[in-house]
């Protein structure tokens, strides 16, 4: 009797540089849809004076295994010129933007803002009843000052994705 042992899932933040044309992403996003993995986040920006390469930056969650074949089939692509995996490079930084909406008055109000300046949140808006904060950091950082928002009067989120780079001189 054989026993199998399932692969466990984990996080991945892959950066991929690309021809800026148009389907790339399509193609990509297919790579993906294929396998039946989710991307749990998605940025894409020109990085050339030129508007001719684009670095890609995906999260998503999936075995080892199933990463490592999207990652060998992202490369096969024509338009691709590099494929990173973050996570197996070594140390990271990885950051998102965030514009939070939250409506209070009073105490709310106040504790909003008292929360706020504890996480570095911005105020980009203002009216009588409501504010928005800017937040930029870890997306967990992120996800912690939206659910202390929920009880303060959370309305809306908007954020920008996760984007990541490789820490020290080199680039990946």
């Amino acid at each position: 009797m054989t026993t199998q042992i399932a692969e466990v899932s984990e996080r991945h933040v892959l950066t991929i540089t690309v021809d800026n044309e148009a389907g790339i992403l399509a193609k990509i996003a297919g790579l993906f849809t294929a396998r039946g993995y989710n991307i749990d986040s998605l940025t894409v920006a020109d990085i050339t004076e030129t508007h001719e390469v684009s670095r890609i930056t995906i999260v998503t969650q999936g075995p080892p295994s199933v990463i490592d074949q999207i990652r060998a089939q992202l490369e096969r692509l024509v338009p691709v010129h590099k494929v990173v995996d973050l996570t197996e490079v070594g140390p990271y930084v990885e950051r998102e933007l965030a514009l939070i909406k939250v409506a209070g008055m009073g105490n709310d109000r106040v504790e909003a803002l008292r929360v706020a300046d504890i996480f570095r949140a911005k105020v980009v808006d203002t009216t009588t009843s409501s504010f928005v904060f800017e937040l930029t950091g870890a997306p967990d950082k992120i996800n912690t000052f939206v659910a202390l928002m929920k009880e303060l009067g959370l309305v809306e989120v908007s954020r920008s994705g996760v984007v990541g780079m490789v820490r020290g001189k080199e680039a990946a």
